[in-house]
């Protein structure tokens, strides 16, 4: 699919919609869309990449048909067997602050929707560019707390309170919430972390960006204020500095 185009954010928002009865289809649509996304910055054949909370291994997977040696880490063992009988080839079990990689390990690390559940986002980030060549990529992207998905499965309610929000939910559904605030989910902010990343010396920034709309999408996350609620998902593409 062309990125940025209106067929395209049509065709994953759909794939949202599904997620709950499809899981695997919409995750495979993503990690065809990620890969898409990375290419117009790095080739991913011949490349290392390190794929850094990856759940179910759907992005890594795409990455190595893509001709990439693909590596996932990923902190949760459940989360690497949720859509599948067995976790993927090579899976390793691991701590996202803490790699077991030597630096500049990746010419590509990858993060897909993590960072808004780490409760500490600049360690976080510096452990992802430690692990990253000079002169690799880093993509990053994530839910805003702000934005209308922000509070994940029981959102929009979260403007009128995490809290309030979670035991709606629970009512509703009548079976716990998988994310609580403070424990597995945190307010991340896009202004907040582009400042964070454009006063580090170790990594310019390439590109900063809402990641799936379908037009002008590097204006919105410009506009302060407005920014926290259009953007849906930043999506951040980062180089290491030599």
């Amino acid at each position: 699919m062309k990125d940025p185009s209106l067929r395209r954010s049509l065709a994953l928002f759909r794939g949202f919609l599904r997620e709950p009865s499809d899981p695997r289809g919409f995750y495979e649509l993503l990690a065809r869309d990620a890969a898409d996304q990375v290419e117009r910055y790095e080739p991913l054949a011949g490349r290392v990449v390190v794929d850094v909370g990856g759940g179910g291994g759907h992005f890594t997977e795409e990455f190595r048909r893509r001709g990439a040696q693909g590596f996932l880490f990923e902190p949760e063992p459940r989360e690497l067997t949720a859509a599948r009988r067995r976790p993927p080839e090579g899976a390793v079990v691991a701590d996202g602050y803490l790699l077991p990689l030597a630096d500049g390990t990746a010419d590509i690390c990858f993060c897909s929707n993590v960072l808004e559940h780490v409760a500490d986002p600049r360690t976080f980030l510096s452990e992802l560019i430690r692990v990253t060549r000079p002169g690799g990529l880093i993509y990053v992207s994530f839910t805003n707390w702000l934005s209308p998905w922000g509070g994940h499965e029981w959102a929009p309610w979260h403007y009128l309170g995490a809290e309030r929000a979670r035991r709606r939910y629970e009512r509703r559904t009548g079976r716990p919430a998988k994310h609580v605030l403070g424990e597995n989910l945190f307010p991340v902010h896009v202004g907040a972390t582009l400042r964070q990343v454009r006063a580090r010396d170790d990594v310019t920034v390439v590109s900063a960006r809402a990641r799936y709309w379908p037009f002008l999408p590097g204006l919105v996350t410009r506009v302060p204020l407005l920014r926290e609620f259009a953007t849906w998902n930043l999506l951040l593409i980062l180089r290491r500095c030599p």
